[in-house]
């Protein structure tokens, strides 16, 4: 089940090359072709998972500055041994994607082989994205202790705070709410392949 990540660098001109560092923070991802440059400030990867596809999604919304389009569809076979010379239907709706996603608010666009539920994933990662980009420090401190399996009371002790601002932080960047939409997208991409 492949899904072809495009992200475009935004503002480039104006700004240093960021790709290289977001490909060394992403080298850890599970991957059927590697991320890797594909063109100037763009960059490209395959995944097979689309639980991955979301965790990295929301990992680029939170660094800030990024076009994301996401493809779902086959891709042909036999792989090649780089993204870069990845070529089928799922490469093509990432291109579509990316293009889409810069004319767009909130700079994600998904585009798959089954059109409806590429528009559903969409909008719910939409959702996701708004709710990430709006998160503040705090928030993430929280969500980060929190996510790395601590309770909140050892958040609490971590941070100097309250177990009560813990949850508050918590409740104030909607993790709950992130909780439930990132297995929805992760349901609507898995449909969007077709």
């Amino acid at each position: 089940m492949p899904f072809v990540l495009t992200v475009d660098q935004r503002g480039s001109r104006r700004s240093a090359d960021r790709v290289p560092g977001v490909l060394s923070a992403l080298s850890g991802v599970p991957t059927v072709l590697r991320f890797e440059r594909t063109a100037g400030d763009e960059f490209q990867g395959v995944l097979d998972d689309p639980a991955v596809v979301v965790d990295v999604v929301r990992r680029l919304v939170r660094d800030g500055g990024w076009s994301v389009g996401i493809g779902a569809g086959p891709v042909q076979t036999p792989l090649p041994g780089s993204t870069r010379a990845g070529a089928g239907a799922a490469f093509i709706a990432a291109r579509s994607a990316v293009e889409a996603a810069k004319r767009r608010p909130v700079r994600v666009a998904v585009r798959g082989a089954a059109v409806e539920p590429a528009a559903d994933a969409q909008a719910v990662l939409t959702a996701l994205a708004a709710l990430v980009e709006r998160r503040s420090d705090q928030a993430w401190e929280a969500i980060g202790l929190v996510e790395a399996g601590r309770t909140q009371a050892e958040a609490a002790t971590e941070l100097g705070i309250s177990r009560q601002a813990v949850g508050q932080r918590l409740a104030a960047g909607l993790w709950e709410v992130e909780r439930d939409l990132r297995p929805a997208a992760a349901r609507l991409l898995a449909r969007a392949v077709g």
